[in-house]
């Protein structure tokens, strides 16, 4: 009797099934798997499985990556991971490192840059825009954000670059201050009480669920507290306060 591909009691994939199941090519699925960046596959006689853990590994790498993390730091995230993780904790890890951004960063040659200015860069436009965290370099190229039109946009705007540049201290300043105090907040009184408690693996897949919620309305709630303090400090200069 021949061996079926994947035993779907054990929920076992395939490398092209995991790597279906991930979005990757079987290439980079099997590249990051070299690096040891997921255990090692279960055996069934030559043929090798994956499971839930092993997709739980790949779908960790991508949330770093999406935080522009190089290959050979995640190796070293990866490999910090405490050695008795299991499903919920790496569901909670990716829920803390997703992305806030709907777009992921872009590595960009310089004219490629330009093309998506729409404009050239002289260089000390490249560094307002690096000041202004729209920008980031790597080697040869840029990093460009997902905010990166936004900081063009504002470059077109008759203003002294001064003021641009105090106006993007002040915000990330602040911004910076502000996600601190909210991430040790959700650490603190959701993340570790929810770790020190028993839980079904089921449960880490809905905390991660609450998580984005979380991170959809913190971000709403950011815009609209912004629109109410912008309103007050507008009340407050034409009454004389």
């Amino acid at each position: 009797m021949s061996t079926p591909l994947t035993d779907e009691a054990e929920g076992l994939m395939t490398v092209d099934e995991l790597a279906a199941a991930c979005g990757l090519t079987v290439r980079t699925t099997r590249y990051y798997a070299s690096l040891g960046l997921v255990p090692p596959p279960v055996r069934r006689g030559r043929m090798a499985f994956y499971d839930q853990m092993h997709l739980a590994h790949l779908e960790l790498v991508r949330a770093l990556q999406d935080h522009g993390f190089t290959l050979q730091a995640i190796e070293g995230f990866i490999q910090d991971l405490p050695a008795e993780a299991n499903l919920e904790d790496l569901a909670l890890q990716r829920a803390m490192l997703t992305s806030w951004s709907a777009r992921p960063t872009e590595r960009l040659t310089l004219g490629a840059l330009e093309k998506r200015a729409g404009r050239p860069l002289a260089p000390d436009d490249l560094a307002l825009l690096e000041s202004m965290a729209v920008l980031d370099r790597d080697g040869d190229h840029f990093l460009s954000m997902p905010n990166f039109s936004v900081g063009v946009e504002l470059m077109s705007i008759d203003i002294p670059r001064e003021s641009m540049q105090a106006a993007s201290d002040a915000i990330r300043r602040h911004m910076e201050t502000l996600v601190t105090e909210l991430t040790d907040i959700l650490h603190a009184q959701v993340i570790d009480p929810y770790r020190r408690g028993d839980h079904a693996p089921a449960d880490g897949e809905r905390m991660e669920q609450t998580v984005a919620r979380l991170r959809r309305l913190t971000l709403e709630a950011v815009v609209t507290g912004f629109q109410r303090a912008a309103n007050a400090v507008i009340r407050r200069s034409l009454v004389g306060d």
